[in-house]
């Protein structure tokens, strides 16, 4: 069974930073893809932030200079730095891997339960 559990959320005053963590258990056999997505009130689930299983990344144009998402793949890990932070910023972030868990698996996503993020003015 593998489970994806985030941590990290809170509430911060616009300006402010905020480290989300999101880490998997379970037996894993290899982590491709790692995102960030978000979600809030009344609207869809966007998606945030991209990390390849080489590093690449790619952000939503609303967080780009502002937010850094990286992984630590010894600890089945993915951050999101969160810095600058705006009202606009406020939702349900939710992380998700692309990942296999034997060697002929094939690679299915796994979605975490979210955490609030709540920015005030």
């Amino acid at each position: 069974q593998v489970q994806l559990v985030e941590s990290g959320g809170g509430s911060v005053q616009a300006g402010g930073s905020l480290r989300l963590s999101c880490a998997a258990s379970g037996s894993i056999f290899r982590i491709n893809d790692m995102d960030w997505y978000r979600q809030a009130p009344g609207k869809q689930r966007e998606l945030v932030a991209h990390i390849t299983s080489g590093g690449s990344t790619n952000y939503a144009d609303s967080v780009k200079g502002r937010f850094t998402i990286s992984r630590d793949n010894a600890k089945n890990t993915v951050y999101l730095q969160m810095n600058s932070l705006k009202s606009e910023d406020t939702a349900v972030y939710y992380c998700k891997m692309l990942l296999s868990l034997t060697a002929w698996h094939i690679p299915t996503n796994y979605w975490g339960r979210g955490t609030q993020v709540s920015v005030s003015s």
